[in-house]
């Protein structure tokens, strides 16, 4: 008797890794060209197949591991993209994840290898297949987690300044915000150490360097809050 699961049809599971990170004045993507075909020499997003003795998570780290060197990324499953024609090679169904990086600590030798790119999330270069619409909802979704949870631990640097948390708030939202209420807001939420030391580039004076309080941090991402600006 034929197994029934040998009478359904077959297609390959993808997974793609929109991979967020920000450069101290722009939130940017890092993409990659294509080395076959189809679309051979276009930009992509980062991905591969799920192998048989992978789960959906571990295949997604290990993409990010290959082209970022980095292990322990942030990272969040977004969508499943499964239009019937979204692959004219083959019949392709892809989990899409998104991930938060501090892009001065990733492989430079691996971007290179894979000749890779940071492109910012306003001055994207057209992509193949469905891949700008992933970026599209994974821009939604991190939007709408600013307004729910702190957003900046995995993006910015171990110390920084109130200006460079307002300029990736600002690059996310896609959008200029009032430095004396930005301020008020973020101090309400009691998640930063403010450091005796100062940034001496940003002006004659020195701006202050701050660093997140890594509890509180935690305890805002589990408990959640309304964060309007």
């Amino acid at each position: 008797m034929v197994h029934k699961y040998q009478l359904e049809d077959k297609v390959l599971l993808a997974v793609d890794c929109i991979i967020f990170g920000f450069d101290e004045e722009d939130l940017k993507i890092l993409l990659i060209k294509r080395n076959f075909e189809p679309e051979k020499g276009k930009w992509s997003l980062m991905g591969g197949f799920l192998k048989r003795e992978e789960n959906l998570n571990i295949a997604a780290n290990r993409i990010l591991l290959q082209l970022t060197g980095i292990e322990k990324i942030y990272m969040e499953q977004l969508y499943a993209f499964s239009e019937v024609d979204r692959d004219p090679a083959e019949r392709t169904i892809s989990v899409a994840y998104f991930a938060l990086i501090n892009s001065k600590k990733h492989d430079k030798a691996l971007i290179d290898k894979h000749s890779a790119q940071w492109f910012s999330v306003t001055e994207l270069p057209e992509l193949i297949f469905d891949h700008s619409e992933m970026i599209t909802k994974a821009i939604r979704r991190l939007r709408y987690k600013t307004s729910k949870k702190p957003i900046g631990f995995e993006l910015l640097p171990e110390k920084f300044t109130m200006r460079q948390l307002q300029k990736l708030y600002e690059s996310i939202l896609g959008e200029k915000l009032d430095k004396r209420n930005f301020i008020n807001k973020i101090n309400a939420l009691d998640i930063l150490i403010k450091l005796n030391e100062k940034d001496m580039n940003s002006s004659r004076k020195g701006s202050f360097l701050y660093k997140f309080d890594s509890k509180k941090y935690s305890q805002k991402v589990e408990e959640g809050f309304s964060f309007k600006l």
